[in-house]
């Protein structure tokens, strides 16, 4: 069977439907070469967005505890000042209570008990030297009320050691440095018991201060362990 050659109509017709194959293969390849492009590009898309919303989460949060670390030592600062205000104000009353004793309105000496004060003082004083003569070191003007409490100091002494003392009193202490009491050395002058009124204060402070505290105050929130 012999082929018949195609007209220029024909061969026009069958290009055409070439063309319009290549065509319609073109523009599938084209709308599956944009699909593709499309999701690339949403995954992409997404991506980036993810990792914008994650660099923005870690500076918020950054952010967020760099404010947190200054709101607490903004905090603990006030806290802190608060605090020493409230310290150095109990510390101002407990010096005004101590001052008003160190300096009271009729010293010990201006009172009727000064003589059985001092007795008490001294008696307790030759028990502790337990000496055959001590020096008693007491304000000027007080040089004849002391004698006074120092002899029946050592009438108390020898009736509950048995011993007898002898012992000399100076007026060696300035009328205007004391509240009152006495200082007592030892004969060879080795050992001084400090008696003034400055003195037993002063160790009554150190002693009662944590007690007078609490007392003043209430027991300290912050503090763990107690002797």
């Amino acid at each position: 069977m012999s082929s018949r050659a195609l007209n220029d109509d024909e061969v026009l017709s069958e290009m055409n439907k070439m063309v319009a194959f290549i065509k319609q293969e073109a523009l599938e390849k084209a709308r599956e070469i944009k699909v593709k492009a499309d999701e690339e590009f949403a995954i992409e898309k997404a991506k980036l967005v993810k990792q914008e919303q994650q660099a923005i989460d870690a500076q918020y949060e950054k952010k967020r505890k760099n404010a947190e670390v200054a709101q607490k030592i903004a905090q603990s600062t006030i806290t802190n000042k608060s605090r020493l205000k409230l310290l150095h104000k109990r510390e101002e009353i407990l010096q005004e209570i101590f001052a008003s004793v160190r300096e009271p309105a009729t010293p010990l000496y201006k009172t009727n008990g000064y003589v059985q004060f001092l007795e008490g003082v001294l008696t307790e004083s030759f028990l502790y030297l337990m000496e055959a003569t001590v020096t008693i070191h007491s304000r000027k003007s007080d040089v004849d009320v002391v004698n006074q409490a120092a002899e029946s100091a050592a009438k108390a002494y020898k009736d509950i050691s048995g011993r007898d003392i002898d012992y000399d009193v100076e007026g060696s202490i300035a009328d205007d440095s004391s509240q009152g009491g006495v200082k007592i050395s030892s004969g060879n002058g080795r050992i001084t018991l400090d008696n003034t009124m400055e003195e037993r204060l002063r160790l009554l402070e150190d002693k009662m201060l944590p007690e007078i505290r609490e007392n003043l105050f209430g027991k300290n929130e912050n503090r763990k362990f107690y002797t």
